[in-house]
Parts: structure tokens; sequence; C-alpha cells
């Protein structure tokens, strides 16, 4: 009966789900889709959205910006297109403030950004952490403003003949706002009221306030110039449950009752077993352990009589979490992590503009600047961790990630006609900064008193694009038009590091630590176990991983229409292109659309494309803290041209290589006002680029100068004892069957409705065998070089069914705005029981244990209201919500009573105790490894539209 219901609810679903908010505030400026000339997917600009050989969807952000809940770009785009994935993750580094977005289920670095028809340059961080879209570079879309953009038209198809690198899921062409004579403006201001709200205790938090302003004025008879200002400020949101699990140890109660008395004892020692302050610690030991009133008579008796250290270590591991959050008047809430949205805080100026430069010829220029400021938390170093220095926490610490992130854009050329000739002649420079800023944190090497603020260097990336393009009708071949150009790009990426007390590892003298650096050197904590480096959460950029690398690329193309017969269209692109690091590459496409009728279309296209490497994926290194399991890992992510690179054979980045196929129809019933279209793909890449899981430094003792020697040194010049790699590990394949109708109803002058369905189905997997090293390879290491954790963020970590239903209702002065968007399941790329066999995701293969059971998170539908009331001409109040009915993902696994496998002696299976927690604690309540519709809940908002 279960199943029958959920298969039930499933089909429901597929009924009410949805795609684009077209909601109108005027009935009278609503446009269908159909009467957009589209600027994207055709050299050709007299074609329509339902003319053209592939799939151009094209969203009215500016009519959105009345009504939907969703105010940043990508979450717009989210809810508004169903091929379109992206949300905020939670405690993955720098990836908290930039989100990942991916088109058809590709990467986030598989999708071309243009505004205004203009390459737009990527972000410069590395998405290194555990996310989908792991080790890929994207453009940050949420560096535009939305209320800058008039509509966005996206190009479902491949088209890197058209337009380059990076474009082999599609292109999302940003197109700018040209309004004159107005001044428009929205306040905005929202929270989650949630049952999940402030650590599941509810009511408000993720508080969001912002103001849009927007003026244009003409210039001369043709000409505009449009600014658009935006201020932002987020609160974080708080999804955590109570932390489970060890906190407060005898040790932690003792060091407690000392600093009461104005002693650090942690402060007297450095390295535990070379201290000369042993006798001293042991002593304050006895003394204040005195004081910790709930140890129990027989307890104290052990450590007064326990004379050294060693003695003491063993006794003083024993935890008395509960006593001590009594003692301390804590909570365990009070040691939870910040898992949810992350603060932020925005500025951001754009400007549009187009002028008479003469009577024939138009000049142009575009562009803007956003600030972002964000803060963001780690894992909670709790007091009885070795990467905790309780000499300054106590309570331990949560260290924060404070961004600062600066997106630059600016545009500009001329355009006019030389006989039938049309030319644009542009320049287009963009640069995005990365600056990191350690708070709230400590380096656990250094000797009390230490820092708690690191300035831990920054990332850039730079892209200047020239570009020349032309295009024209012959008139002695009727419908025929071909277009031509040229571009020339010049790329530049830099690492500025830290200062050295962000990433330094000191010995007990203040020294920084090298390969050979005896361990009578290296600081412990009181129980012996050496201190780790570097500013917790993220240790600084070293003087090793600085660099300034550029690189140039040229290309040519050509791309022709042309109208066989009144029904009959054809198209072809051919492009060449040269990059000044791997050499060449050539691709095509051709594509055809077929009218059956007036209002029937069949369409085909096919193409083949590429990716260039990112400068960011060749050249990228640095050590940071990434736990795997809930262990802590120092892993060092080394650039391909890196020592330790070429000794485990690891090869040089080459471009990823695609070939796509689409077929389709668009469809119309102008007496029922309905719009069909529908389209198949099928894209597949070769030698994709992917972030490699991490191997670890080699243990023992080797001969000097030999590989597994050599090897060692390189791990510790990097401080890391795991390291990960960027190669062309794999080919892929996606398929994927996308389809949308519309309809558009009015009922009378009053009253109108506007409806569209759209649904996205699409799978990716692996084909062919890992591209690897051979020397990892033949040392058994595949799995680690491209592994089933790999595969499930790659194939599974994104909703394969997406679907959307939008509903705009006019009535009079009240708009309202119902959406309803389907979120299919994801599957977690960390292990479970999913059978309940009470065997939890463990396999022996070939005599090892491997963990290989996935959760599947499942499918769920998010409801999306607001109403609108149009007071006059110049004022409109909105009041809504996202996620209505305060949807949650599926709750995360956390189980002790599990059974591990294991071979004995006679090479028998048998089964022991084991603990699989993907929750760390109950922090975790919810994935932070996939992408579905995010964690927060209910969203409820209010906002003023004025215009004048």
């Amino acid at each position: 009966m279960i199943k029958n219901y959920q298969k039930a609810t499933s089909l429901a679903a597929l009924f009410l789900v949805s795609v684009y908010a077209h909601a109108q505030t005027d009935s009278t400026k609503t446009k269908n889709i159909e009467e957009i000339k589209i600027t994207l997917g055709s050299r050709n600009k007299a074609r329509v959205a339902t003319d053209t050989p592939v799939p151009v969807d094209v969203i009215n952000i500016s009519s959105q910006s009345v009504m939907t809940p969703q105010m940043d770009l990508n979450q717009i785009l989210n809810y508004a297109a169903p091929s379109f994935t992206s949300n905020s993750t939670t405690v993955a580094d720098g990836t908290d403030h930039i989100d990942p977005a991916q088109l058809r289920g590709l990467g986030p670095d598989q999708v071309l950004v243009l505004l205004n028809g203009k390459r737009r340059h990527t972000s410069s961080l590395v998405n290194v952490n555990g996310s989908p879209g792991r080790g890929s570079v994207g453009t940050d879309l949420n560096a535009l403003p939305a209320f800058a953009i008039e509509r966005l038209e996206v190009l479902r198809d491949g088209a890197s003949a058209q337009y380059g690198s990076d474009a082999i899921a599609g292109v999302i062409n940003v197109i700018m706002k040209k309004n004159t004579n107005a001044f428009t403006a929205a306040i905005t201001a929202g929270g989650f009221n949630s049952k999940g709200s402030n650590n599941h205790d509810g009511g408000w938090d993720g508080g969001k306030y912002q103001l849009d302003l927007n003026y244009g004025t003409a210039i001369g008879k043709k000409g505009f110039i449009n600014f658009t200002a935006s201020l932002m400020k987020r609160d974080d949101t708080r999804r955590a449950n109570a932390a489970t699990g060890d906190i407060f140890n005898a040790y932690n109660a003792i060091e407690r009752r000392a600093l009461e008395n104005g002693v650090n004892i942690s402060s007297l020692f450095s390295n535990i077993g070379n201290t000369p302050n042993s006798q001293q610690i042991v002593d304050y030991i006895h003394q204040y352990a005195q004081n910790v009133s709930y140890f129990n008579p027989s307890f104290q008796t052990q450590i007064q009589n326990a004379n050294t250290i060693t003695a003491l270590q063993g006794l003083l591991r024993t935890d008395f979490t509960e006593n001590e959050l009594s003692y301390r008047g804590l909570t365990r809430n009070d040691l939870n992590m910040r898992v949810g949205q992350s603060r932020l805080t925005s500025g951001q100026f754009f400007m549009n503009s187009q002028f008479d430069l003469s009577s024939s010829v138009q000049g142009y220029a575009f562009g803007g600047i956003s600030y972002r400021s964000g803060n963001a938390g780690g894992f909670y170093r709790r007091p009885n961790d070795v990467r905790t220095s309780t000499s300054i926490y106590s309570n331990g610490f949560l260290p924060e990630i404070a961004s600062d992130v600066i997106d630059l854009s600016f545009a500009a050329g001329f355009k006019g006609k030389i006989g039938n000739i049309n030319y644009d002649i542009s320049n287009t420079y963009g640069r995005n900064t990365f600056d990191y800023t350690i708070k709230n944190t400590a380096n656990a090497s250094m000797p009390f008193p230490s820092k708690t603020e690191f300035d831990a260097g920054g990332l850039s990336f730079s892209q200047n694009t020239i570009n020349a393009d032309f295009d024209t009708k012959l008139d002695w071949l009727k419908g025929f038009n071909i277009a031509f150009g040229g571009e020339a790009r010049f790329e530049r990426y830099k690492i500025t590091n830290g200062e050295q007390d962000s990433w330094a590892l000191y010995d007990i003298n203040g020294n920084v630590q090298d390969a050979s650096t005896p361990g009578n050197l290296k600081p412990t904590d009181f129980f012996g176990f050496t201190r780790p480096g570097g500013a917790q959460v993220f240790p600084g950029f070293r003087p090793a991983n600085s660099l300034n690398k550029g690189r140039s690329s040229v290309a040519g193309y050509v791309d022709t229409e042309l109208d066989v017969t009144d029904k009959w269209l054809i198209s072809g692109a051919v492009r060449f292109e040269n990059y000044s690091d791997f050499g060449s590459t050539f691709n095509y496409k051709i594509a055809t659309r077929y009218k059956l009728t007036d209002q029937i279309n069949l369409r085909a296209a096919h193409s083949t494309g590429f990716r260039a490497p990112s400068l960011q994926q060749i050249y990228y290194n640095a050590t940071s803290t990434q736990f795997v399991g809930g262990v802590a890992y120092e892993v060092g992510t080394f650039s391909n041209d890196s020592e330790i690179a070429k000794n485990l054979g690891i090869p040089q980045l080459k471009q990823e290589e695609s070939v796509s196929y689409s077929a389709g129809f668009t469809a119309k019933i102008p007496t029922a006002n309905l719009t069909f279209t529908v389209d198949g793909y099928y894209i597949k890449i070769k030698n994709r680029v992917v972030l490699t899981d991490q191997f670890l430094r080699p243990n023992g003792t080797y001969p000097e100068g030999s590989p597994l020697y050599k090897l060692q040194r390189e791990f510790d010049k990097a401080n890391a004892n795991a390291a990960t790699f960027f190669a062309n590990a794999i080919d892929t394949q996606t398929k994927g069957l996308e389809g949308v109708v519309s309809h558009r109803a009015k009922f009378s002058t009053r009253v109108s409705l506007n409806s569209d369905l759209a649904v996205t189905v699409s799978k990716t997997n692996r084909v062919g065998e890992i591209h690897g090293s051979d020397l990892l390879i033949n040392a058994g290491q595949i799995n680690r070089y491209y592994s089933e954790t790999s595969r499930v963020y790659v194939e599974e970590a994104v909703p394969r069914f997406k679907a959307s239903l939008n509903n705009g209702l006019e009535i009079d002065k009240f708009s309202i705005l119902v959406r309803n968007v389907y979120f299919g399941k994801v599957t977690d790329p960390n292990t479970m029981d999913v059978n309940g066999d009470g065997k939890v995701g463990y396999e022996i293969i070939n005599g090892s244990v491997v963990e290989t059971e996935h959760p599947v998170w499942g499918a769920k539908i998010i409801t999306d209201l607001s109403v609108g009331y149009k007071f006059n001409k110049n004022f409109i109040l909105t009041i809504g919500a996202n996620n209505l009915f305060d949807i949650y993902p599926d709750k995360n696994y956390g189980r002790t009573d599990v059974q591990r496998p294991s071979m004995d002696s006679s090479g028998n299976v048998v089964y022991s105790p084991a603990t699989i927690d993907l929750s760390n604690q109950n922090q975790f309540v919810y994935s932070r490894n996939v992408s579905q519709f995010g964690m927060n809940g209910r969203f409820l908002f209010t906002r003023l539209n004025f215009n004048f």
C-alpha cells in the first residue's frame, strides 16, 4: 500500500510541478515567449523561440523581480528552469560563498555564460570540497544583480562551434535592462520561519534584506544609459541538532579549574615528551583535580597517585562531558556547528548603455562591480580534540572563513553597417578576486598566547576578450544568413600567499618545521599527539603555492543559416581555436528545422564541442583541512606539474572533447493558446576533468633517494598527509528529455492566467575505462583515482528528474503566483545501509573491506505562493513564501548497530560491531553533499516595488 501511495504521489507531482515564473504585474504588458526575438543560438537575430533549430528558453527576469520569492539569480533559475540546478552549500570552505550551478546535470564549468552576448569570466575559486561540481570552476551568476536583468536566454544545446570553450551543456545569455525615463526600486525583507530554524527550536532565522534601484535615461535619439544598484544582507541559518559524542575529558575539567585560578596548564608544554615543565604540570594537575567536585574519591586517588605525565594520560582521557557541561553552564547546542546558509553582505553597481557615435555607428558599454563579504563556519573544534588550542579556547571553538569577493567587469564596443554587412567590434574585461581571512581560529603549533585571526591569502582570475563579429544576408540567395568573426582571449590566474602564521607548522622553538625536524621538537598536546600547523579550518596559502600564470587563445568561426524553402531551415557553424598552452581544436555544428505545418516544427542538431581546462584547474595548489568520514586530513591539492604529480605519473591536463545530438519538435495551437516543445539529447564527453580522491602519504622508513622517500618529502613540504590532483580521468555520456507546455488564457480585460509546465529527465554515467596513471593503476589505486564517491558526485548528486508547474493569475489589481517544483531523488556520495540488512555499506572486494552502499534522498515538491496588489501605477506590494509547506530533505543517517565484515585466518567472512555516522555526531541532520532544494525550510517575504 505504501508503494502504491508513493507512486500515486509521484504521478500527481508530475502533473503539479513547474518551470517558468512568468507572472506579470500588469496584464497589458504580458508577452508570450514566441514574441520575443532572441539573440542566442543563432547569429540571425530575426528568429523567435519556437522557430529555432535548437531549444532556447526565454525567462523574463524583470517581471519575476516583482513576484518571485527568490532574490538571487542562481535561485531564480533553480526554480524557473528545471534543466538548471544550483544550491548554496554549507561547511565547504569558499564554496559557501559562491554557489555552483549546473545545466543538464553536467558540471558548472560545462555551461558558458554571456552578458549581453559577450563572454563572461569565471570565478577564481575552485570547488575542492565535498559538493556537486567538485573540482570545477564555474561562473559566479550571483555577482550579477537580478534587478539589472531584463531576461535570460538559456540555450539548451552544445554550442562550442559558435561560442567557444565551455558551451558543452549549453549557454546562458544574460540580457541587461534598457529602460529609459523611469526610476524603479524594490525593498525586500524576509526570513526563514520554519520548524528547523535555530537548531530545530523553530521560529525565525536567516533574515534577508535587499534594496534594489534602477534608473534609465535616453541619450540622443536612439541611445540610453541604465544604472542598477543593489544592496543585500543575509544572516546565517542554523540546521544542526544537539551535538552528540564526547566533548570534555578529565584533563579539560582540570585545565578549566586551573584557568579559573589564573594558571594556564596547556601553555606550559610544547612537546609533552620533551618539556622542562613536566613536574610542574603534574603538580598543577594534582592540585586542581581536587577542585573538580564530581570526580569520585577513587578517581581522585588514582590521579594523585599518578606521578608522571605518561601515567596521567591514560586516566585523564576519561569522558566527563555531561558533568562538565553542567559545571560550565553549557548545553550540547552551545557546541553546535553552523550548518546552513552562510552570512553574507553584498553591494553591486551595474551600468548598461548604448549611444550614437555617428549617424551610422553606435557605441555601447556595460559592466559593473560586485563586492561581497561572507562568513561561514567550519567543523567545530571540540576541547578534547588535538586540533584545539584549549589554552585559548577552553570550550573549544568554531573557526570561521571570512571572504572578500570582488567581481569587476566592463565591456565596450561599437557596431554599425558597411554596405550589407553588419559589424560588432568589442573588448570585454572581467576579474574575480577571492581573499580569505580566517577568524576565531588558532594555529595549534604556535605557543601561547597565540593569534586568533589570520590573513590566509587569496585567489585572482582575470580575462580579457577581443571580438570582431560580422553578419549579412546575401541578396543572391534568398534566406541565407552568414556570420563570421574572430576572438582573442587573454587569461591570468594568481594565487597570493597568506601571512606565515596562517600556514606554518612550527617546532617548539618557534621555527618552521621542515623534513629534517626531529620528532622531539614537534609540539604535541597533553596526550602526546602531534599538533597540526596552519590556521584551523583553512591553512593559508604557502609561498610555494603562490603563482602568476597566464595563457592566450585565438579563434575564428563561420556560422550560417539557410531557408532552403519556406518550411526547411538548415544551419551550420565551424570554429577553429588555438590555445597557447595545449594546442588547437576544431569544432562544428549542424542543425535543421522543418515546418510540418504553420504550427508544428521538427528540429534536430549535431555538434562537437570542447572545454579547455581552466587555469585554475591546471595550477591550483593548496593544503586544506577536509573531513572524510569524520576524520580530519590535511589534504594537499597539487598541480600536475608538481614533483609529487610527476612521481605518481599524473599526466598534464588536456581539453575535454564532446559530441552531442538533439532532436525534438515545437507545436502551437493558437485557438487554445497552447505551445509545446519537446527535445531529447545525447552528450558524450571524452577526457572529462575530475578531482581525484585522496592518496595518503606513504608510511614507513625508506632509503634516502628512493621514490617513496621522495614522495614523503613532498607531502611534508606541503604539510599534508593526503594528496589530490586534477586529471582527465573519465569519459561520460548524458542522455535526457526536456519538455515545456505553455498556456495563455484571457478571460476578460481584467482576468488572465498564464501557466507553464516543464519537465526534464537526464542521466549521466561513466563509459569506458578510467584514464589513470599507469603507476597508480598497477599499484591497485584506481579506486582512489576515480572512486565510487566521485562517481556519485558526477552522476547522481543532483536531481535526474525535475519538473515545475507555474501559474500566474491576474485579477484586476491582484497578481497571484503559484508554483510547484518537483525535485527528484538524489544519491548521497557517502555510504550507508539502504536495504536494511544490517550489513551497512561494507563488502569484501579482493580481500579488502570496501564501503559500497549509498543512501538515496527522496523526491520532494516545493510550493511557492506570492500575492501582489497594485495600489496604483507607482506602487505594488507583494507578500509570499518559498517552500510554503516547510518541506525538508530526508534526514541523514546516524547508526551504531551495524556489522562490518572481515576475513579470518581461514578466509571466512566474519562480522564485528561498527559505527557509521553520516550526520557527524548529529551536526549534519540533512546531507551537505547533494544539490536538491536546500535545508532551510519555509521562507516568508514581503516586497515593495516602486515605479516612477
